[in-house]
């Protein structure tokens, strides 16, 4: 018996060390990988790479604190603090798994793209742009990220309206790929080292924004949003600048500028309160309201909501008898409605975005988001 019992932590003991070996191998492999991914899997699962990695190699983190304005180092050192005492094998293990589950959606995803689509658009990256049936169709394309507006989306977006204002097509549509319409700003563009500091990114930010709403103020056909599912931020603010926005009964409406110690931009400040009064655009642009999609149709901001289950069949026979509507009658009737009032939306686009610009430089934003982050981490 005392032979057998003293046989038992050995055999232990080697299956340990086979098992560690193993281990140390899947997680070099993962970490070779991981360089092979085309695309950025956005800042909230490279948090937790980076955190793993570190817990994996150094162990538990003991490194001092960064200071609260430096939001990649603090999000960093959170997120890395938040995995405590976990032991060095576990986070190998749970980094070769997440590197796994990042590989394995890359790879559906070019089997998907790699399938030819009729009237796609080529040059883009974070949107689809297609083109057919006398409707131009702009999808947010980032569903890893819940469709959040990037810098670089921005710019496509406002590629893809310039090409849409002359292209043969009657009406343009916005969407979601997912379950998501679009979750706002992706914040990732408040920690992005842009070079030249916090001032120059701030100044570079707000003519960025400043430009992409008066595209939409500016373009001249009409556009419908067809909103898949939560809307947020942005995303919500900018449907008062469309002609048409039909909702399924799964999306949600969010503007939660307070929270983060920001202010309304896409001219909802003016938009919303002659759309739904004063005192439901409060509500939602001061106190953080979020809408049901009866809700929004209810306060004027959806125009009609429809069954999920039936939302995409319903809607695009709608839109596609829309589009054979004459071209030019309906181009015309829009710049009647629209130019009554498009100096003063250009007005208070360029007004809210000089107050987005102090927001973003305030001692209380900057403190809001380290804080959104740090919540981030922990999760």
């Amino acid at each position: 018996r005392q032979e057998q019992a003293l046989s038992i932590p050995a055999i232990h003991l080697h299956m340990t060390a086979a098992t560690m070996q193993v281990r140390q191998q899947d997680f070099e492999k993962a970490q070779e990988q991981l360089k092979l991914l085309k695309k950025d899997p956005g800042n909230e699962v490279k948090l937790k790479l980076y955190a793993l990695f570190k817990q994996a190699t150094e162990g538990p983190c003991n490194s001092p604190k960064p200071g609260t304005l430096d939001f990649v180092k603090k999000a960093k050192w959170d997120a890395w603090k938040s995995l405590g005492n976990l032991p060095q094998d576990n986070a190998k293990q749970k980094y070769t798994e997440l590197v796994s589950g990042l590989v394995s959606a890359e790879s559906s995803s070019q089997v998907t793209d790699a399938a030819p689509e009729e009237g796609k658009h080529d040059g883009y990256e974070t949107i689809i742009v297609n083109t057919q049936n006398n409707i131009t169709k702009i999808t947010f394309n980032r569903p890893e990220r819940k469709n959040a507006l990037s810098r670089q989306m921005y710019r496509e977006i406002m590629k893809a309206l310039e090409e849409a204002a002359k292209d043969d097509s009657t009406i343009a549509v916005f969407t979601g790929n997912g379950d998501y319409y679009c979750s706002g700003n992706d914040l990732k563009n408040f920690t992005d080292g842009q070079g030249g500091g916090i001032g120059k990114a701030t100044n570079d930010g707000a003519v960025l924004l400043k430009d992409f709403v008066a595209h939409f103020i500016d373009f001249p056909k009409p556009l419908v949003a067809v909103v898949n599912g939560p809307a947020i931020g942005i995303s919500v603010t900018l449907l008062g600048l469309f002609d048409i926005v039909y909702a399924s009964d799964a999306a949600t409406f969010h503007t939660p500028f307070s929270q983060l110690g920001q202010s309304p931009e896409g001219c909802s400040s003016y938009l919303f309160p002659k759309i739904m009064g004063a005192a439901k655009a409060n509500e939602i642009l001061l106190f953080n309201k979020k809408l049901t999609a009866a809700e929004a149709c209810a306060y004027g901001l959806v125009s009609e909501v429809f069954p999920n289950k039936t939302f995409q069949k319903e809607v695009w026979a709608r839109l596609k008898a829309y589009a054979s509507l004459p071209k030019n009658s309906l181009a015309i009737s829009k710049q009647l409605l629209r130019d009554v009032e498009r100096e003063k939306l250009h007005a208070i686009n360029n007004r809210e975005t000089e107050v987005l610009t102090e927001r973003w430089l305030s001692d209380e934003c900057l403190n809001a988001i380290a804080n959104f982050f740090q919540r981030k981490s922990k999760l």
